[in-house]
């Protein structure tokens, strides 16, 4: 990202300082590889809701929250399912609905349609932003 500023002093959007080595990294996931660590550390799975910012805490409802009932993941249904290209509320539905049914098998599932859908670029980004836009709550 570049460090480019408005007349006031304010960073600019995502969009408008990603440079073009950012987009790439983007677009091939490389970004998601320090999460590893995390992985190997124990705090976060391979597979499961993948963690969202601290300040969105307060914003859930409390179906939202049940998200936090398994250990977040590098990827999840959510990220092959539509990853940033959808809404928060769809999101949150996947989240919820892997938090129900998490097993072996979904989890593989899950790996394996990840590996496609980063070999494919699909859903890095929201129309608009270089990943997706801000989390303001549900309606």
């Amino acid at each position: 990202m570049a460090d480019s500023k408005n007349q006031f002093g304010d960073l600019l959007s995502d969009e408008l300082r990603i440079t073009n080595f950012g987009k790439m990294v983007r677009r091939t996931s490389l970004d998601e590889i320090p999460q590893l660590i995390n992985v190997l550390k124990g705090e976060m799975s391979l597979v499961g809701p993948r963690p969202l910012l601290k300040e969105y805490l307060s914003l859930y409802n409390s179906t939202q929250a049940k998200r936090h009932q398994v250990r977040p993941g590098v990827t999840g249904w959510a990220q092959i399912n539509g990853r940033n290209a959808i809404t928060w509320e769809k999101k949150f539905e996947y989240d919820i609905w892997y938090v129900q049914h998490v097993s072996l098998g979904l989890d593989l599932k899950i790996l394996f349609q990840t590996l496609w859908n980063v070999l494919r670029g699909k859903g890095v980004s929201q129309h608009g932003h270089v990943t997706i836009g801000k989390f303001t709550g549900s309606k």
